[in-house]
């Protein structure tokens, strides 16, 4: 039950470092903007650094030149272009938002790890959300997500990487819990939350993360998204909507990952170690 995070940092590039910092140097659980930024880099982390690449700066010219669409923005003039915005007098200018997606990445660990990717968009070149759970051989866990965010996000925005219950869960008493996808609904459920108490309650990893998306689903029909569920015995389970998603485990005296896939039309995949 410690809670380490930040978000809408900038110039400082392991944005998971500094939310453990957080969580392990202070009385606080969320920093955020620039003084996210000065504490952590006053606690050791690299920075100021720039972190644009030639890529990300071509993208968001590309993006300007194109007036600036697709874009998240609603019920606001102009409909079609790089603003200043002001609001519309009717429902009528509705920009829609784009449908991101949220793709994943491991490195490795000597422990149990869990992750999740989408097997359509995940590539060396092209990845962004991680969320991974460790169960110790003392079994402690720990779970953490990191993500850059929305493609063309509003400034300031805040998805659900750093909301604890929404985009990861922890409890060493039943299990843990990491999610992916369209943060800006996700977050109004608090799916991961969601999955770790419906395991204390007796589901299995595969029902808890089943249940946890078709609440969603039932408000949300057109969202994507996903989530991984362990419980602290190593049973795991996914379950996703609106793609194919994948998640790794990788298991003491496992010499590589274990791959599992999840199709939306499965509801879910359930495996124990």
């Amino acid at each position: 039950m410690e809670v380490g995070a930040v978000a809408a940092m900038r110039y400082v590039k392991d944005g998971i470092r500094a939310a453990k910092l957080v969580l392990e140097h202070t009385e606080h659980s969320f920093i955020v903007g620039e003084q996210a930024s000065v504490f952590a880099i006053s606690m050791g982390l690299p920075g100021p650094t720039d972190l644009s690449s030639p890529e990300s700066i071509a993208q968001w010219n590309k993006w300007r030149m194109s007036a600036c669409q697709p874009n998240f923005r609603k019920n606001v003039l102009p409909t079609n272009g790089c603003g200043p915005y002001r609001p519309s007098d009717s429902g009528d200018a509705v920009i829609e938002s784009p449908a991101y997606v949220d793709v994943e990445r491991w490195s490795g660990s000597d422990e149990m790890a869990f992750f999740g990717s989408n097997s359509t968009f995940a590539s060396l070149q092209n990845h962004d959300t991680i969320s991974m759970a460790v169960i110790d051989r003392a079994g402690r866990i720990a779970v953490g997500t990191s993500t850059n965010g929305a493609t063309f996000k509003i400034p300031g925005r805040v998805g659900d990487g750093p909301i604890a219950g929404s985009s990861a869960y922890a409890d060493d008493e039943v299990g843990a819990c990491g999610a992916t996808g369209n943060g800006d609904i996700m977050m109004r459920f608090l799916p991961c939350y969601q999955v770790v108490e419906s395991m204390r309650q007796g589901r299995d990893p595969e029902h808890a993360a089943s249940n946890a998306m078709s609440r969603i689903a039932r408000k949300y029909p057109n969202f994507v998204g996903a989530v991984f569920a362990v419980n602290n015995k190593g049973a795991h389970g996914g379950a996703c909507h609106g793609w194919t998603f994948q998640y790794s485990v990788r298991a003491i005296g496992m010499h590589d990952v274990e791959v599992f896939t999840v199709k939306p039309r499965d509801g879910g995949l359930h495996h124990p170690i």
